[in-house]
């Protein structure tokens, strides 16, 4: 079985309404069963259901794949100025991701809408998540951008994102390329002053002096001991970095309480609207229920009344009966 064929199969499996996958999946295997390939067949039959959030994601990924290519541009762009600690440019950079991911979510929510499934407001923040998540490593966007996600992907900015089970054939992802390399310090700039020597005149290096012929060889370890260690990052660059983590957590953290007060406004104003259609619904269930009682009350009387008539038109009935009777009774009779 080639990885290729299985991925060609899950990449149509993925793309379908969450209610139609497993009766899909069913269906392409025995395909490939019928088709004499048992190792895809097994295969096939293996492949997960994903997660509601992450079948929204894939439906974005599918549909509106455009904006899944700009967050993994805009993450690029990211991670290049943390890489070069540009704290101007990650402050901007974080107020575009904003941005983008609000949009990116409003687009998975109609995708997924347009699928047959409308997603949750819990649902919406797992996508989100997984979307800031791509942002932040690019494996993470590959693994997005690849249509095959299972899973919710989380990104706390400091370690890679877990990626395990999290697509569907890992081996379609292909090579991704490794994140940005912080710059160090120069070596000039670390390079440790030499120390002169006692006694010697300044600006006038000091030579070392040849051992005699006859001298034993110094030990290797100690040859060893004395080569210098290589400088480490400085003050600097430590602060710089510090800097600019704590930047981008703290504009992760301004874009989840935007999130989440945009989240309580929405709540809010939903709130209120279906208060106020309880309240205009009780008002009509009052009216309707004083007009069923009145309509109670007049089918009762009309009932009554309606048993009055037939009893008057049954003694009528009756009398008129007698009446009959007594005339054939009277022509019957003779004079």
């Amino acid at each position: 079985m080639e990885e290729q064929e299985l991925a060609d199969v899950a990449g149509r499996l993925y793309a379908l309404p969450f209610d139609e996958f497993v009766a899909a999946r069913t269906a392409a295997a025995k395909a490939a069963a019928a088709a004499s390939n048992r190792l895809l067949s097994q295969a096939i039959k293996t492949l997960p259901k994903p997660s509601a959030a992450a079948w929204a994601v894939n439906m974005l990924a599918h549909h509106r794949p455009e904006a899944v290519r700009e967050l993994r541009t805009l993450g690029e762009t990211m991670q290049g100025a943390q890489a070069a600690l540009d704290a101007a440019a990650l402050r901007e950079l974080s107020r575009e991701r904003r941005k983008l991911l609000a949009e990116a979510v409003s687009a998975a929510r109609l995708a997924a809408e347009q699928q047959g499934r409308a997603i949750s407001g819990p649902v919406a923040s797992e996508v989100e998540e997984t979307l800031r998540a791509a942002t932040a490593d690019a494996a993470a966007a590959a693994a997005v951008q690849s249509g095959m996600l299972l899973r919710v992907l989380t990104a706390d900015g400091v370690d890679r994102v877990d990626l395990e089970g999290a697509v569907a054939v890992p081996s379609a992802l292909g090579q991704v390329p490794e994140p940005p390399v912080r710059p160090r310090a120069s070596p000039a700039a670390q390079k440790p002053e030499t120390p002169r020597p006692a006694g010697g005149r300044s600006g006038s290096p000091s030579r070392p002096k040849r051992p005699p012929a006859d001298a034993p060889e110094k030990p290797r370890l100690q040859a060893v001991g004395r080569t210098p260690r290589p400088p480490s990052p400085s003050i600097l660059d430590k602060a710089l970095a510090a800097l600019a983590e704590a930047e981008t957590a703290a504009a992760s953290a301004a874009t989840e309480t935007e999130t989440r007060e945009e989240a309580l406004q929405e709540a809010s104003g939903e709130f209120t609207r279906l208060t106020a259609e309880v309240s205009e619904a009780k008002q009509r269930l009052r009216a309707l229920e004083a007009s069923l009682e009145a309509v109670r009350k007049d089918r009762e009387a009309a009932a009554a009344e309606a048993k009055q008539a037939a009893r008057a038109a049954e003694r009528s009935r009756r009398t008129a009966d007698l009446a009959k009777e007594r005339v054939l009774r009277l022509r019957n009779t003779p004079d």
